[in-house]
């Protein structure tokens, strides 16, 4: 699988979308994946808007659980690379990172009817 190192400055405001989510390998016995050194793998769905065009919505794999990271929160990727990936007739691009952080002073959206 190639790896391919992704320009982060240039895709916009990167924002939360789905709170980070323990990576299951199993259904059935809800195991979670693991990294070489047996970190478990998280997975932060985050929106991306390159100048002014549709949001897309990539999923990225983190090892460890990203601390403080809230739903419509800025977040900052580091060390992001993609991998193309083919199964059979099935293909994609998978995401990775070193680590995804909260921007401080960027509180997520609102939530409720505060008036």
């Amino acid at each position: 699988m190639q790896s391919i190192p992704v320009d982060t400055a240039r895709l916009g405001v990167l924002r939360c979308a789905i709170a980070p989510e323990a990576k299951i390998t199993n259904n059935e016995t809800q195991e979670v994946k693991k990294d070489r050194d047996g970190n478990p793998v998280y997975t932060v769905a985050v929106t991306v808007r390159q100048d002014g065009r549709r949001i897309s919505v990539i999923e990225i794999a983190v090892s460890g659980q990203p601390k403080g990271i809230e739903e419509g929160q800025i977040v900052k990727v580091t060390g992001l690379t993609a991998f193309a990936w083919a199964m059979g007739d099935r293909h994609g691009v998978s995401f990775r990172a070193d680590a995804i952080t909260p921007v401080h002073g960027t509180p997520a959206q609102s939530k409720g009817g505060d008036a």
